[in-house]
């Protein structure tokens, strides 16, 4: 999975089985999924046009699944929790058929879903929602254009996803989180001139973790001079054992361990994949000096 933001929209890249409730949704097979944001008003007769025409801009083809919102791209939140990562916009300027609100929520696994688990994933992600309207104070449970997109790649794992299932929980959790926090940074209780990058770390008894380049008290984690645009690598996990390695989770199973990898810290690779942000892991490889 690789994501990027053109402009107004954001692109994920992938070999994905998703279910989207967003328009031309349903399940399928599909390469990529967009969160795309539309004019203030928008109100055209044919919607799933301007998904096709944006697709088409990004020279995406046709194999996509696709959400709209008013919400621009600089109050977007992305969380990552182990094998998942959230992309989340959320504005409730008017919860009713009266004017414009959309919370969009999409989720992402590296790790494979069944097609009953992609369904729960819709039920515990709509839980986590209500829930973060509450903790907003708000009375309702959403708007009348929310939708949702959930996409897996690699082998099946994941039968289940309600709340007490090892991918339910994370999803209640990131939903929760992500929600609160992109509904503050739309609405100007968080200054927000970009999207915000949050992770789930397990450190002091585990939490929610906001990464800011600004100050940052790693740096340099690897090297003096080093480009941070990627703290939260865009190839992780890559599964190239030059760079890293499987170690075990104190959660239980295996997680990518890059500990040592400078490849998306050196200046000539960050250049490169911000130019190209579909280069391949190889290329990326090549362009690097630090060998």
């Amino acid at each position: 999975m690789r994501y990027y933001l053109r402009k107004s929209t954001l692109v994920i890249r992938g070999e994905f089985n998703a279910l989207s409730s967003g328009i031309g949704g349903g399940y399928a097979r599909v390469t990529t999924l967009l969160n795309h944001t539309v004019p203030y008003g928008y109100d055209a007769p044919e919607p799933e046009r301007t998904l096709v025409q944006v697709a088409a801009s990004h020279g995406l083809g046709n194999s996509f699944f696709g959400l709209m919102t008013a919400v621009p791209m600089q109050h977007l939140v992305v969380l990552r929790y182990d094998f998942l990562t959230f992309f989340i916009t959320a504005g409730t300027t008017h919860p009713t058929p009266d004017g414009p609100g959309t919370i969009n929520i999409i989720i992402t696994s590296t790790e494979g879903f069944s097609g009953s688990a992609l369904a729960g994933a819709f039920i515990t992600a709509t839980e986590a929602k209500v829930q973060a309207l509450r903790d907003r104070d708000r009375s309702y449970t959403g708007t009348t254009s929310d939708a949702i997109i959930v996409a897996s790649e690699g082998e099946l794992k994941h039968e289940y996803s309600g709340p007490v299932s090892e991918a339910g929980s994370r999803i209640m959790s990131g939903v929760r989180h992500g929600v609160a926090v992109a509904l503050d940074r739309y609405e100007g209780r968080v200054p927000s001139d970009k999207p915000a990058f949050i992770i789930y770390s397990r450190f002091n008894g585990g939490g929610w973790i906001e990464w800011s380049p600004v100050n940052c008290p790693y740096y340099p984690c690897h090297f003096k001079g080093q480009r941070c645009d990627f703290c939260y690598c865009p190839l992780y996990p890559c599964g190239d054992e030059s760079l890293g390695g499987w170690v075990e989770s104190s959660s239980g199973g295996k997680i990518w361990a890059c500990t040592d990898c400078t490849l998306n810290h050196e200046p000539e690779v960050v250049r490169h994949l911000k130019r190209n942000p579909e280069a391949t892991l190889s290329e990326l490889k090549a362009v690097s000096k630090r060998k």
